[in-house]
């Protein structure tokens, strides 16, 4: 949150070790946003999440962390394309206007039959939640379940892929190795079905055994 004592003066450290720096719930508005992204906070993580939007004080009205990140040219974002956490409507809208995806998935996504060793939290409706329901914890959707969430949502399939690769291995500054198909970049590929389920995974050029199911 840019708003809390030194988290300024913080941006300019991570910066200058070569972390990108990035907001996450937060309750800052324009004036805030801009600093934030004149002293390096350069990324905006979870985007919507625990991020107030358009609001009233008393009579007047003022713009939230949201608009004020959309207004911002040059900072990207994240968000949680699991189906849950936003509807399609939300991952349209971010779409047009900023473009990027992420799980944030927990360790609950690795694998059915994860045990849950904290009691704060459960499984349901195909998300993690606090344990009194009182608001979501996390997401256990996979980097495949967005793609195909975002197609549903009426994204160019196209698109929804490069949201997942190409951009952001360019906010993360391993584009010259990562993220597309290239001569000389990791040939980490991905073969999907027309239903979009993965059908095979190559790591580094390898073809990982448990996807074999091609032939």
């Amino acid at each position: 949150s840019p708003e809390l004592p030194g988290a300024l003066e913080f941006a300019g450290y991570l910066r200058s070790k070569g972390i990108v720096a990035a907001i996450s719930h937060t309750e800052a508005e324009y004036d805030g946003i801009k600093a934030a992204y004149e002293a390096g906070y350069t990324h905006a993580a979870h985007f919507y999440n625990a991020m107030p939007g358009f609001h009233k004080r008393r009579e007047y009205k003022y713009e939230g962390t949201v608009e004020s990140v959309y207004l911002t040219d040059g900072m990207t974002i994240e968000l949680i394309a699991d189906g849950i956490h936003l509807p399609s409507t939300i991952l349209r809208l971010a779409y047009k206007l900023k473009g990027v995806s992420h799980t944030d998935a927990l360790a609950y996504a690795a694998a059915e039959g994860v045990e849950i060793t904290d009691p704060n939290v459960i499984i349901e409706d195909g998300v993690c939640k606090m344990a009194d329901r009182s608001s979501l914890a996390g997401s256990i959707a996979t980097m495949d379940v967005l793609v195909r969430t975002m197609v549903k949502a009426g994204i160019p399939l196209g698109d929804a892929i490069n949201m997942v690769s190409e951009t952001p291995a360019r906010i993360m500054g391993v584009y010259d190795r990562k993220g597309s198909l290239q001569k000389g970049k990791d040939a980490d590929i991905i073969v999907m079905d027309e239903d979009l389920k993965i059908r095979a995974v190559w790591a580094m050029g390898k073809l990982v055994p448990e996807t074999d199911t091609l032939s």
